[in-house]
């Protein structure tokens, strides 16, 4: 869940005037949202080589430098300022690593092991039936299959996905997040579930979605 946004306006406001403790608590209480965002987006051959709280560190620091900056132009809200930042700091992140050579709004989508429950909470959503109590290989198969499948979506399919199910968001959030009204967004959200059940081979017709 994003953090509560009046609390973050009298922060923002305690911070332009100077207080110290104001900033640190603005940024720590964006901390866990950046960490789901960054995790939920890190190249699966990267995240082996690289934490996302490491990312998230990096992402705040430089929050912290441009923070004046950011008050002062007003031009968002503040959590889509982190938003791009991060998204800045994943390209240079990705770059540096030479893990791919597109943009990182256009890299295969990566769930990383540390958050497979979140993959699968989906999975159960879609498909609880196949997630029965099984062996390990099982497991690891359902999760090899969800992932490809949400790689095969297009990029705002997976964005509305791992927004809902990777970083928690209602779709309240989403739909400020998008720029959409609350109904789009929901309706955008579940066109993203029929298209995953869809690349899965699960009938729509039957699932009430």
């Amino acid at each position: 869940m994003l953090p509560d946004s009046e609390t973050t306006q009298q922060l923002l406001k305690a911070a332009h005037a100077g207080d110290s403790a104001a900033v640190n608590e603005l940024l720590e209480r964006h901390r866990d949202a950046l960490r789901r965002m960054v995790q939920a987006r890190l190249d699966r051959a990267i995240a082996r080589r690289v934490d996302a709280s490491d990312v998230v560190q990096d992402v705040l620091l430089e929050a912290h430098g441009r923070l004046t900056e950011f008050i002062q132009s007003g031009s968002m809200p503040f959590h889509l300022w982190l938003r791009h930042l991060a998204k800045d700091r994943m390209i240079d992140v990705h770059r540096r690593h030479r893990a791919q050579r597109r943009s990182v709004s256009r890299e295969q989508t990566a769930i990383q092991s540390a958050d497979v429950s979140s993959a699968f909470d989906l999975f159960a959503q879609i498909a609880d039936q196949e997630l029965t109590p099984a062996a390990a290989s099982i497991r690891q198969e359902i999760e090899h299959r969800f992932l490809n499948a949400l790689e095969q979506l297009d990029e705002t399919d997976r964005e509305i996905l791992l927004m809902r199910h990777c970083e928690h968001l209602g779709n309240s959030e989403v739909a400020e997040l998008l720029g959409l009204s609350q109904p789009a967004a929901g309706m955008r959200y579940l066109r993203a579930l029929r298209r995953l059940r869809a690349v899965l081979g699960i009938d729509n017709s039957t699932s009430g979605v």
